[in-house]
């Protein structure tokens, strides 16, 4: 794994949605901590926004960002756990077109090493919604931090070797 420099670096444009009945923009740490590290990394700020936790305002929230050209990739953090009012994943199963598994396992994986089995309640999760990549981080700022840092980081850049989720993006519409 690396970054090949001779591959110039292409931002992504990053719709950041918090799903929260309590965070409102004074004290969103987490959509902070996303903001923060996407835009340090050279990837373009599309939107933002917090909404609480109900499965069709983010259903809404999220289909509009699909079908928005000037977005590229959503990241949700907030409403991945398994209380009652977590219904996150339900949201990206209504607008999907298909799942990434493996997104949910190696952020599982990666907090494992971090907060031991209580990683277990986690139900991080992504997808490929017509074009668009969408990825749903837990609310707290150490996990927002190990999603970015640990998967993100690499696969939102093109230069990344072997393979890399930006250079899949003209491809995702294929029949």
């Amino acid at each position: 794994m690396s970054i090949d420099t001779s591959i110039p670096f292409l931002p992504v444009r990053i719709a950041v949605l918090t799903v929260s009945d309590s965070r409102t923009a004074a004290d969103d740490r987490s959509g902070d901590t996303l903001v923060e590290r996407l835009t340090g990394a050279g990837h373009i700020l599309a939107d933002r926004a917090i909404i609480r936790d109900d499965v069709e305002t983010i259903v809404a929230r999220l289909s509009a960002w699909i079908a928005d050209p000037e977005v590229d990739c959503v990241i949700t953090t907030g409403g991945t756990g398994v209380t009652g009012r977590d219904v996150t994943p339900e949201a990206f199963a209504r607008v999907r077109d298909k799942e990434i598994e493996g997104f949910g396992e190696l952020f599982r994986w990666l907090s494992y090493a971090k907060i031991g089995t209580s990683t277990i309640q986690s139900r991080a999760t992504a997808a490929v919604a017509r074009g668009t990549y969408l990825f749903a981080l837990p609310g707290s700022t150490g996990a927002v931090k190990d999603g970015w840092d640990g998967i993100l980081a690499t696969q939102l850049d093109i230069r990344h070797k072997p393979c890399n989720f930006v250079e899949l993006m003209p491809r995702l519409m294929e029949r």
